[in-house]
């Protein structure tokens, strides 16, 4: 257990977070949000120690053992099985069988145990690196992007792994899926203060919105309260018999600290540029067969695969990885040739082309700014800015050189220029992997405002369940066409490893009937009725009843201007008397307003935290 409390970290002028903190508790899961460059990874170092604070402290028990998954590669033992046990408690160091099972869920097939970890991929060695920190029954997980490199499958292993796990975690990750499918609470920081709700990624942005709303309606509410005190100030400050009620309404005003307006936050809010295409038929493939060496008795990579590819298709690929994937992207965009068979494109067609390598074809000695604009150079300079601020460039970002970005920024330039791009089919492999969830959702929303065909690899399963209508499918050593969405895909067919992972199907809770799964969410959902109800109807009857003072309020406001014209002294007193009692109310039914929304959003929560578990046995 971990108490983060009252932490203020800056880099100059840029503030992560101010006088603010927050509590990792027994068996808590925590997902931990925020826009790129908010400080997201920055809270992780603070909390391993290779950051410091300006101000506050973290408290952490003695005894206490955290494991963090590192990016950095730095292997010492010969092979992977060794490696991984490095990671093993001391009383368990002969305990091989831990780090075999945790190598084979996430990936590494039995051949693999003895081989060097040098001989791997940079996407496996962080497997490796992912696969130490869980051996290590750590007190506290800290995972930062785990995902990335993981395929599908090892990305459903760990999920029931996670789902399973008994101690705390502290988890970042752009794949909205992929959290909430593992958290218990979600954090996040936003406006430099953290926040901290039960539940997954929806009920914490949905508590950020209301939050933002009360304080706005609390702000502007005092700011026209306070113009009504300053106006009786003005008004009766030389009427002595009114001396003390305008002194009274002087301390008042004294008293009161104006809230800020909030600074808006702009939204990303992007689409791509579509092309008119009338055809019915965007590409025709047929009996593809690939090999990449022509002269061996290899099995085909791809062999005897046929599709027709239409307008408004959304087809994932998808797949382990080394399956052929990408190769098969590659194919359809005619990046690879084929050994045998036909691919017909419609003439008419304007593709857009991405995959992790086209990096490399940017000019190092460019901006962002200018390799968006190089794309069309008539494009006006604010539409050219408003892309590279969608792919987290704003401001001065823009005009930072390619030669210095990084792998994941380099790839949001790519998405960048395929924005300004008049397209009518997109090609993608992977496109999300560098993106925060909110950039991630936003070009979730453009993909499928798209009016082009999608062609995409991906592992998000909230892509392919939100998408995806057709599918190719690398599975049981085959690859295959599935006329249908993804979760058909799942009741239907269903992954080759997770059917023969008898382990992998124990760490999930028990199913229970589709039957009994009805009638115990009907349950819950009549106790969550009878709960929140009264709740609501006495919510509902102090709205009203402010409405009516506010009402009453205004006419009293009225009625006391035109006393004052017409110089009904007594009349003033009276009225005056009148508006602070009503004012006093109206400030007390507001107090009562927020105790009842704490309460009902408390006890909603409850019951919505029942109604996500039993989700999640039946999944």
């Amino acid at each position: 257990m971990i108490n983060i409390e009252s932490i203020t970290k800056s880099y100059g002028n840029n503030i992560l977070f101010e006088e603010t903190g927050f509590q990792i508790n027994s068996n808590e899961k925590i997902g931990f949000v925020g826009r790129n460059g908010h400080g997201k990874s920055t809270l992780l170092k603070i909390i391993i120690g290779a950051e410091d604070v300006d101000t506050g402290k973290i408290q952490i028990p003695n005894d206490y053992k955290i494991g963090y998954l590192s990016q950095k590669l730095n292997f010492s033992e010969k092979s992977v099985l060794d490696e991984c046990s490095l990671g093993l408690l001391k009383h368990e160091k002969d305990h091989y069988w831990k780090a075999e099972k945790i190598l084979a869920g996430l990936g590494f097939l039995q051949d693999d145990m003895q081989r060097s970890p040098l001989e791997f991929s940079g996407g496996y060695q962080i497997r490796l690196n992912l696969a130490k920190v869980l051996v290590s029954e750590s007190d506290l997980l800290i995972l930062d992007e785990p995902t990335n490199y993981l395929d599908i499958t090892s990305i459903r292993w760990l999920i029931a792994f996670l789902s399973s796990w008994q101690r705390e975690l502290l988890l970042v990750t752009h794949d909205r899926s992929f959290m909430d499918k593992v958290v218990t609470h979600v954090a996040g920081v936003h406006r430099a203060k953290i926040r901290k709700v039960k539940g997954v990624t929806d009920k914490y942005y949905n508590k950020l919105i209301q939050d933002e709303e009360v304080y706005e309606k609390t702000r502007l509410n005092e700011e026209k309260r306070e113009k009504e005190i300053q106006t009786f100030i003005n008004r009766f400050r030389a009427k002595a018999r009114l001396a003390n009620l305008v002194q009274s309404r002087v301390k008042t005003l004294n008293k009161s600290k104006s809230r800020e307006k909030l600074q808006k936050i702009e939204s990303l809010d992007f689409s791509f540029n579509d092309f008119p295409f009338k055809g019915k038929q965007v590409l025709r493939a047929e009996n593809i067969t690939f090999s990449y060496d022509n002269n061996s008795n290899n099995k085909l990579l791809i062999d005897d695969l046929s599709i027709i590819i239409r307008p408004n298709d959304r087809i994932a690929i998808i797949g382990k990885n080394g399956k052929g994937k990408t190769t098969l992207l590659k194919l359809l965009a005619e990046k690879l040739k084929f050994n045998s068979g036909n691919l017909i494109y419609n003439p008419n067609i304007k593709m857009g082309y991405f995959e992790q390598t086209n990096i490399n074809s940017l000019n190092n000695n460019f901006t962002v700014e200018q390799e968006v604009q190089n794309v069309y150079p008539n494009l006006e300079k604010h539409v050219v800015r408003n892309i590279c601020g969608a792919m987290m460039f704003d401001g001065d970002k823009a005009l930072k050189k390619i030669s210095v970005l990084s792998g994941g920024e380099k790839s949001r330039t790519m998405i960048g220029k395929l924005l300004v791009t008049p397209l009518n089919l997109l090609m993608l492999d992977e496109p999300d992997n560098h993106l925060d969830m909110e950039t991630s959702d936003s070009f979730l929303i453009a993909l499928d405002n798209f009016e082009g065909a999608v062609v995409l690899i991906t592992h998000n399963e909230m892509f392919l369940n939100t998408l995806a209508n057709r599918l190719i499918v690398f599975n049981n050593d085959k690859v295959y066409v599935f006329e249908g969405s993804y979760p058909e895909f799942l009741e239907k067919d269903g992954w080759k490893e997770e059917q023969d992972d008898f382990e992998v199907k124990n760490i999930i809770t028990d199913r229970i009937s589709r039957r009994e799964m009805r009638q115990k969410r009907s349950q819950i959902i009549a106790e969550r009725s009878r709960a929140v109800k009264p709740i609501q109807r006495k919510i509902d009857s102090v709205e009203s009843l402010i409405n009516e003072l506010e009402k009453s309020l205004d006419k009293l406001n009225n009625d006391i201007v035109l006393a004052t014209k017409e110089l009904h002294g007594h009349k003033i007193g009276d009225l005056s008397v009148e508006i602070v009692e009503n004012q006093n109310k109206i400030d007390s039914l507001y107090e009562d307003l927020e105790e009842l929304f704490d309460e009902f959003e408390m006890k909603k929560a409850y019951f919505e935290g029942k109604l996500d578990l039993l989700e999640r046995q039946e999944d």
